[in-house]
């Protein structure tokens, strides 16, 4: 069974249609990459994902379950089965707290003894790539790719079975972002972990996703496996896309 599936959504935002009959799925364990240029309904579908927005029709399920009308205990446990990754780490991590406690925050919402915090943060900030000691600082001190880290922790935190990825590489130079899709990668076969991982280049996604969707203006216009997307692109608009990525990332990863 799917962890997520998404079934002919449509969303408007007044007379503007953001998405129109668009469907998902993404199994466990499995990376669906989604890829559009800005304004395409990107966005606004991992939001609907997350059960943040609900949609104008059209059905969007969770473990079987929707969760934009989960309330109390039953939306507290599907929040934790299903995580989320910014684009811009720092400025959704507060600048006044330490990266340990902004990692340690999910711990303490969902149960975790304030005694246990303290080594689980230290051995989240492992998994992910960074040395304990790093905790200690605040996110003006830490670098673009430390912060995307940070990120990443404070999403595995909970422990989640999938995480939507929103452009977490588009302010990354090319070798931070390689290391970056490297550590998820590696994330993914030691854990089972899923990911709908959103981009705007295509090089970055066929780098790391199982499937590819691509998005425009709301529309999915193409779908498939990502190397065949990558070799024999159908629509003009997937081939434009292929066209500038020309700065691409090497070794993709073989599935």
């Amino acid at each position: 069974m799917p962890l997520l599936t998404i079934e002919a959504v449509h969303k408007k935002y007044g007379p503007r249609t953001a998405l129109a009959d668009v469907s998902l799925r993404v199994a466990p364990g499995e990376t669906v990459g989604l890829v559009g240029e800005s304004g395409s309904g990107k966005s606004t579908l991992a939001r609907l994902a997350l059960g943040l927005l609900a949609p104008d029709s059209g059905t969007v399920r969770f473990a079987d379950q929707d969760p934009y009308r989960l309330r109390g205990r039953s939306a507290r446990s599907v929040r934790a089965r299903l995580q989320f990754v910014p684009q811009h780490p720092r400025g959704s991590l507060n600048p006044a707290l330490r990266a340990g406690a902004a990692v340690a925050d999910p711990l303490r919402l969902h149960g975790t003894p304030r005694r246990d915090r303290p080594e689980q943060v230290a051995e989240l900030f492992q998994q992910v790539g960074l040395k304990p000691e790093l905790a200690r600082r605040y996110p003006r001190e830490l670098s673009g790719g430390q912060l995307q880290r940070v990120a990443l922790a404070r999403a595995l935190a909970t422990r989640p079975e999938l995480v939507v990825c929103d452009e977490p590489t588009s302010a990354l130079d090319r070798s931070v972002q390689a290391r970056l899709l490297d550590l998820l990668t590696g994330l993914q076969e030691r854990t089972g972990l899923a990911f709908l991982f959103i981009s705007h280049d295509l090089a970055v996604v066929r780098r790391l996703a199982h499937r590819v969707l691509v998005l425009r203006n709301g529309v999915v216009v193409e779908q498939g496996p990502a190397e065949q997307l990558w070799s024999d692109p159908q629509h003009p608009y997937t081939r434009a896309l292929l066209d500038a990525a020309t700065d691409q990332l090497p070794n993709p990863i073989t599935h």
